[in-house]
């Protein structure tokens, strides 16, 4: 990796050295890191790691923070000091953290000023936190030590790591109990950074792009292709302070952004409102905005479709190309709007245990339904008993770390990974993922829901802001022990405000749920209906917490 994780600082220093590389509006304008800037703070704190704490190779740094510039600079340090980096989300709680830290003992912890109580208590916790790092710029009660003002001017050499090395323990969001740490490898990382370099060029027209990044870095997906592969390209990588659909359109505008990493539930909601403007617009503008629409799907020229939404698309700057989305299915009317109105939509799929990117739908013959040819470096295959994708290659982990049996599960001898997604390939060798083996629901036939097709069905309700499908076990009658289709609604705030009375609401969404429901196989109907007024559990890449809305569910 040394050639493409720290020759990349490198060699990318040399070639970008004044463009901004990293960048975060605050409160007083935008703070920005340019290539050159980000190299000398992760060497700083690398000879910092190296000389004053006595960092061993193999020893742990955590970070804990939300995406900044300076969060960057730690990775690379990490990275140049020989220790293995541990993000963290900065959303969980103290327990959930605590219960993470437990497993991977990290020597450092890197922290924001934002997060600086939480790491206090964790430091009284966890025994191996020896050394606390400020990654802000310290205010005057500071009392440990900022990346700001570590010794400067020393040379810092590089501790060289092999392919087979790793580089990242990333744990999966509110993990506790047993946690499971993904070990990602330098060699990982390497044939992640270099096959997404030759996708990217079907993506995007030119390398130095401006770049929004929306997505924690505690995830693969930011990490490997928000972070790594775009300052490879001598992107400028921007992180918003708010996640507001508005506030984001004002940081596209002021920084010309021209593309984005996203997940599926930001789509959805960016559509909103944008269809909420709409709303606003006097009879005559939306009947042009309606009839342009519908000649849209005939033009197949993205220049044209640009020309007819110019209103639309200046509210994103007038830069603005596309979106790379990920980490959850996408919703085909979601994907088809954007496209419509001139904005490019292309689907990634993959894990964590696989680096993350497994495949990337790319090119002008897209499908919005398919998440694209897996990529080069991997041997894929379908379980023709179970329909399991698995997949072989040089991403995939080395196994989750201090976890042997938890890594049997899912990792062969022979090194073929089961991703736990049913899927298929299209003739062209697209892949398209259609459930998950561990929400599959079986009914008392031996018929096989998987609740992501009921999901899909129901979420076209547009009275319907959330929906979530499981399995719930009978525990009376003939059928006792066997499971039912249930299924969670959360409706919009509107209907929720016209239907003040708890019966007529329930009335209201189980008729049109039922309603809804031909469309699906008898057998795929949703058997019990629960309304539900707050929010859905979701994890920080926006995926619902299923398992959690059934607990609280049931438990009612």
């Amino acid at each position: 990796m040394k050639e493409n994780v720290l020759s990349m600082l490198e060699k990318n220093t040399k070639l970008y050295g004044e463009r901004i590389a990293l960048g975060k509006r605050n409160k007083y304008g935008w703070k920005e890191l340019t290539y050159k800037g980000l190299s000398l703070l992760a060497m700083q704190f690398a000879s910092y790691l190296i000389t004053d704490l006595q960092m061993q190779k193999g020893d742990k740094l955590a970070i804990l923070s939300e995406s900044m510039p300076e969060m960057g600079a730690c990775v690379f340090a990490s990275v140049i000091s020989g220790m293995i980096t541990v993000p963290l989300d900065n959303k969980l709680t103290i327990y959930e953290l605590e219960s993470i830290l437990s497993s991977c003992q990290p020597s450092v912890l890197a922290i924001s000023q934002a997060n600086l109580e939480k790491g206090f208590e964790l430091q009284k916790r966890i025994p191996s936190i020896k050394h606390m790092i400020l990654m802000d710029e310290p205010n005057h009660e500071s009392s440990i030590p900022s990346l700001y003002n570590l010794p400067t001017g020393r040379e810092c050499k590089w501790r060289h790591r092999s392919l087979r090395d790793t580089a990242l323990i990333i744990y999966t969001s509110g993990t506790t109990g047993a946690p499971k740490g993904v070990e990602t490898t330098f060699g990982n990382m390497t044939t992640q950074v270099l096959e997404m370099a030759k996708v990217l060029p079907e993506i995007m027209p030119h390398e130095c792009v401006n770049l929004l990044s929306i997505l924690p870095m505690n995830h693969l997906f930011e990490l490997t292709v928000g972070f790594s592969t775009f300052l490879n390209r001598g992107s400028s990588i921007y992180y918003p302070q708010s996640l507001k659909p508005k506030d984001i359109l004002a940081d596209m505008r002021e920084k010309k952004i021209d593309f984005m990493i996203v997940v599926p539930a930001f789509l959805k909601l960016l559509k909103s409102t944008i269809e909420s403007d709409i709303k606003s617009w006097s009879d005559e503008e939306k009947l042009l905005f309606e009839k342009s629409y519908a000649a849209a799907e005939y033009i197949t020229d993205y220049s044209i479709r640009r020309q007819l939404f110019r209103s639309i698309l200046s509210k994103f700057g007038g830069n603005f190309y596309g979106f790379i989305s990920g980490g959850a299915p996408l919703d085909a009317s979601v994907g088809e709007f954007f496209e419509r109105i001139g904005i490019k939509i292309f689907q990634g799929y993959g894990l964590s245990e696989t680096s993350p990117i497994i495949s990337m739908d790319r090119g002008d013959d897209r499908k919005l339904l398919s998440v694209g040819p897996v990529l080069d470096s991997y041997d894929a295959k379908i379980d023709t008993e179970t329909g399991e994708l698995l997949v072989k290659g040089p991403s995939v982990m080395k196994g989750y770390y201090n976890n042997p049996e938890k890594t049997a599960e899912v990792l062969e001898p022979d090194g073929w990974l089961h991703t736990g997604d049913i899927a298929e390939f299209d003739e062209d060798g697209r892949l398209y993922i259609t459930g998950r083996i561990k929400n599959m629901i079986v009914l008392s036939g031996g018929k096989k829901v998987f609740p992501e097709e009921v999901e899909a069905v129901l979420e076209l309700h547009p009275d319907f802001a959330e929906v979530c499908v499981f399995g719930a076990t009978r525990t009376s009658g003939a059928k006792d022990g066997t499971e039912e289709i249930m299924t969670v609604i959360v409706p919009t705030e509107k209907i929720q405000e016209q239907y003040t009375d708890k019966e007529a609401l329930e009335a209201y969404i189980g008729h049109e749920v039922k309603n809804l429901s031909v469309k699906l196989a008898p057998y795929k109907r949703p058997v019990n209906i629960v309304v539900r007024k707050e929010p859905l559990p979701r994890t920080a890449t926006r995926k619902v917490k299923r398992n959690i809305v059934k607990e609280e569910t049931l438990a009612m």
